[in-house]
């Protein structure tokens, strides 16, 4: 995995991402925020006023952090005002990379690669390459590569924009959103990747044992409420189901997350699967990409880069959760 210094694309590993053998996911650091006023948000700079066809959003299908982006701007009703570009699935010396045409070409800046998005709008930028990226094609610039606040953005930024406008994140109930998105992020949108990118044995089993506590409390919170937030849907769903969308095909047999499928949670399948069959959720997952990028060839985890076959998972069978 490569990265960029000093505005310059280099061909690096992943060895400083590790401690004691621990996968450490680095912080991002583009961390402006777009408002519906263009006033300063929490970091960064001001000047990033909500607006139509002013912002694009880079994605590859396979990251659910940029998974998490696309299911806010459907949610929100942007898909008609932030337009997408989509990154090949499969990375390369160069990173996240976009063909000439098609599905995964750059139609924003026409860029080969994405670290030349990044050379065009953050300056001397040093740092990781990642998905997704939002775009600000009136000055040129990266408004942030922080999934959790675009998703935060998109929901508070367009109010007087989007059509319908819907709150995801309620201040009657947004400290109990954060709290619940603080264990998700750290026991499971995280914890596979602390166990699938493990590096000795107790690192493993402490990924590993995170992940299977986190979905035994979610399950027992499923049982009870309908969303993971009582009975709306709000932020806490969207950053929680990219993760359950690659648990089976995925994290279960590449990251060796394999105590317990999804589908053995009757309760967070139930819930998964009324999700998945929103309107408009299933365009925004591809579980064949989910297989193939996961289990990739990898000198440490999959050497020869043979793809399973199964699992054979309907996602289509009827939820029993009402929840439109």
């Amino acid at each position: 995995m490569g990265r960029m210094v000093d505005g310059s694309w280099i061909d690096d590993d992943m060895l400083a991402m590790y401690s004691d053998g621990r996968f450490e996911r680095r912080e991002t650091t583009l961390r402006n925020w777009l408002t519906s006023d263009g006033g300063p948000g929490p970091s960064g700079d001001g000047g990033f006023e909500a607006a139509t066809d002013r912002y694009h959003l880079f994605v590859a299908l396979n990251c659910p952090w940029a998974h998490r982006t696309l299911l806010a701007r459907l949610l929100n009703g942007l898909e008609g005002h932030v337009s997408i570009s989509i990154a090949s699935p499969s990375r390369t010396p160069d990173g996240w990379v976009f063909d000439p045409s098609g599905r995964f070409s750059d139609s924003e800046l026409g860029a080969v690669a994405l670290h030349q998005v990044y050379a065009a709008g953050a300056e001397s930028y040093s740092g990781r390459v990642t998905v997704p990226v939002l775009w600000d094609r009136q000055t040129g610039r990266i408004v942030s590569n922080e999934s959790a606040e675009i998703v935060r953005m998109f929901n508070s930024a367009f109010v007087d924009v989007a059509e319908p406008s819907t709150d995801f994140y309620p201040a009657s109930v947004g400290s109990e959103i954060d709290e619940v998105n603080a264990r998700v992020y750290r026991d499971l949108n995280n914890g596979v990747y602390r166990a699938g990118f493990a590096r000795t044995q107790q690192a493993y089993e402490e990924g590993f044992d995170a992940v299977f506590v986190a979905l035994d409390w979610l399950e027992m919170r499923l049982s009870d409420t309908r969303f993971v937030v009582g009975d709306a849907m709000t932020e806490a769903d969207i950053r929680l189901f990219p993760t359950l969308a690659r648990f089976d095909v995925a994290y279960h047999s590449a990251f060796k997350c394999n105590l317990h499928r999804l589908i053995d949670y009757p309760s967070i399948w139930d819930y998964a699967r009324a999700f998945y069959q929103q309107p408009g959720v299933a365009g925004t997952v591809d579980f064949g990409i989910y297989k193939r990028g996961y289990h990739s060839k990898s000198e440490l985890r999959n050497p020869l880069g043979i793809v399973p076959k199964g699992p054979g998972v309907d996602w289509s069978e009827p939820s029993t959760r009402f929840m439109s």
